[in-house]
């Protein structure tokens, strides 16, 4: 005698991965952002990224002078860690997103 499936087992789950779109970021679709949605998203990860290489850079001098009894301007924090971050990140983010919205963009005409 066969046993009738199990009714969970015919029911598709949301977390296959063969369902993901391409671009996806942690289930964002990434692909699917506008020309300027993308040049905001971009401008937000690079304005993080500055925030948070500026802290571990003060973070790093404030060791650093407390180890070494030596005062290293705080100001370096800023251009060479949280400058450098920023633009590094927002550059590789637009070019990663306007890649994304050039190719959805093709695939529609």
């Amino acid at each position: 005698m066969e046993h009738a499936p199990h009714p969970y087992h015919a029911i598709d789950t949301p977390n296959d991965p063969s369902d993901k779109p391409a671009g996806t970021l942690f289930g964002i679709p990434l692909g699917d952002l506008g020309w300027f949605t993308s040049l905001i998203v971009g401008l937000a990860l690079g304005f993080v990224a500055f925030f948070a290489a500026t802290f571990a850079g003060i973070i790093g001098i404030l060791f650093y002078n407390s180890l070494t009894h030596q005062t290293a301007n705080y100001a370096l924090s800023y251009r060479d860690g949280g400058l450098t971050a920023g633009i590094v990140v927002v550059l590789a983010a637009w070019g990663f997103l306007g890649r994304q919205w050039l190719r959805r963009v093709l695939r529609k005409n």
